[in-house]
């Protein structure tokens, strides 16, 4: 029998409204992609941090630098342009990538412009897919699909907990646009 004012929802978690399961249950919906976060988070920093600190990484030439790196990786590349492109200047390239992987984990840490950076994890991750790790056999052992698909809960969901998304978010319904005062 349903009652005024509620429904079939209510007896199965849910609120009766658009807010989804409560307690416990809810909770953990709501908080499911913060390990994920973490996860790619720390990973994104610490692979940024790495390549800025590893000496003669950003060489043309030389024993683990980005330049043999791309050398050796481009005639099993399934995108051998993306890799002529970066040979055309190996040091810039590998300063933008340790660049952008400090940004998207900082970015997907702090929950600030988390889609985006969700997006631009996703667009690194498919970058390294499509050179480095293409003629990974069979494909499922190549870590940088598994990146790439890890993103994509991101992309669509954004940082909507425990993020400063959230809390500009809190903060616009609060005084509405007017966010300052």
């Amino acid at each position: 029998m349903v009652h005024r004012g509620s429904s079939l929802a209510m007896g199965h978690g849910g609120t009766g409204g658009d807010a989804g399961p409560t307690g416990l249950r809810g909770t953990l919906g709501r908080y499911a992609l913060l390990p994920l976060r973490i996860f790619l988070g720390v990973t994104f920093v610490y692979a940024g941090l790495d390549k800025l600190t590893e000496p003669g990484f950003f060489a043309a030439s030389g024993n683990g630098s980005i330049g043999e790196l791309m050398r050796q990786s481009r005639p099993s590349a399934g995108v051998p342009q993306l890799v002529d492109l970066a040979l055309h200047s190996p040091a810039v390239f590998g300063y933008v990538i340790a660049a952008g992987e400090l940004a998207v984990g900082l970015g997907i840490l702090l929950g600030l412009l988390g889609r985006l950076a969700a997006t631009g994890g996703a667009l690194i991750s498919l970058s390294f897919w499509l050179t480095v790790s293409w003629s990974t056999t069979p494909y499922y052992f190549g870590n940088d699909l598994a990146y790439l698909m890890a993103w994509l809960p991101l992309i669509l969901a954004g940082t909507p907990y425990l993020s400063l998304d959230a809390l500009y978010a809190k903060r616009r319904r609060r005084f509405g646009r007017r966010l300052i005062g």
